[in-house]
């Protein structure tokens, strides 16, 4: 993710409360307006983090399909998901099922796979009546405001990711590997580090261990990089926590996140955490035909609680493998 184009080329609006925001007049053709700014947008990305661009016009999900071809190159498939997307086409999803009146806190795409993406695209053809914006959060300055000693226990141990799939509360087997075949999940599970148990009634659980530090593939910058507060018990509404735990047990929760040596994570480190994020949060209410451009590794984003309707359109673009996720021993069965 380097770029020729000083990012200067574009007067965007810089306020400390909100992302940067470019305002244009919207073009005939959005892809070739894209293709012709690409330089100077994706700088504006290295040098903020994300870019809000307002004026475009995208609606369609084939126009945004194009939009984001040209400032991303080809668009990722999705593995490994942790709620289920609709498809739009290849490598364009819609915004992850998630009830409307919860929030999904701060995190960094597929912080927990071995291949996670550099950049997002987000577009909004219907915007939400009230909330609903996608929030950005930068991962240096979170890393520098928490805790260091507990960011040096993160950063000496990594963090647990552990999940247990079913067909009722997040993404199936099938939603989340793109099969439901055993043998080719063993396989992927093998292949990217991910211990795996089958339980009696066939259903999958999962450990993976990653970093929840790593340095930015462009600045060389440490960053706060991991899914740890938003995977975990704790961030869930007590309520729905309740439920799980009750129909599942304490060890059959969709997801839940531990330090990297097994032990859990008390839900005052992530209130710390979460409380953390809202203090570096940066938010702009979405308008119809927006784009949101995010450097993954660098800024954290979330989804806002909203009221009414709303479509979000998303793709993952620049695949990253980062250099603090490897050697790892290969996934087993357990």
């Amino acid at each position: 993710m380097s770029f020729s184009s000083p990012a200067s080329v574009l007067e965007v609006e810089l306020r400390p409360d909100r992302p940067p925001v470019l305002r244009v007049e919207t073009p005939v053709d959005a892809a070739r307006w894209a293709a012709e700014h690409r330089e100077a947008l994706r700088a504006q990305v290295t040098e903020h983090g994300a870019l809000l661009v307002r004026g475009l016009g995208l609606r369609e999900p084939d126009r945004i399909a194009a939009v984001f071809k040209e400032l991303g190159g080809p668009l990722m498939a999705e593995r490994e998901a942790f709620a289920p997307r609709e498809s739009h086409g290849p490598g364009l999803y819609s915004s992850t099922a998630w009830p409307a009146n919860q929030p999904m806190c701060m995190h960094h795409e597929l912080s927990y796979a071995l291949q996670v993406p550099g950049l997002m695209l987000f577009a909004c053809p219907v915007p939400p009546a009230e909330g609903g914006a996608t929030a950005v959060a930068d991962a240096e300055a979170v890393l520098e405001a928490l805790p260091t000693k507990l960011t040096e226990r993160f950063e000496r141990e990594g963090w647990l990711l552990t999940r247990s799939y079913n067909d009722e509360i997040g993404a199936s087997l099938a939603e989340s590997f793109g099969t439901d075949d055993h043998e080719t999940v063993e396989n992927y599970c093998r292949a990217h580090a991910i211990d795996f148990t089958w339980q009696p009634d066939g259903a999958l659980r999962t450990r993976q261990r990653r970093a929840a530090v790593v340095r930015h593939p462009v600045t060389g910058r440490r960053c706060w990089f991991n899914q740890i507060a938003f995977l975990n018990e704790w961030t869930l509404a007590p309520e729905v926590r309740e439920y799980l735990v009750d129909e599942y047990g304490e060890d059959g929760l969709p997801f839940n996140t531990r330090f990297g040596d097994g032990d859990p994570i008390d839900e005052d480190v992530v209130q710390l955490l979460n409380a953390t994020y809202e203090e570096h949060t940066r938010r702009e209410p979405w308008q119809a035909g927006d784009l949101m451009l995010v450097d993954n590794i660098r800024t954290a984003h979330s989804r806002e609680a909203f009221t009414g309707d709303r479509q979000v359109l998303v793709a993952m673009a620049e695949p990253q493998r980062l250099a603090e996720y490897g050697p790892h021993p290969k996934g087993s069965r357990r």
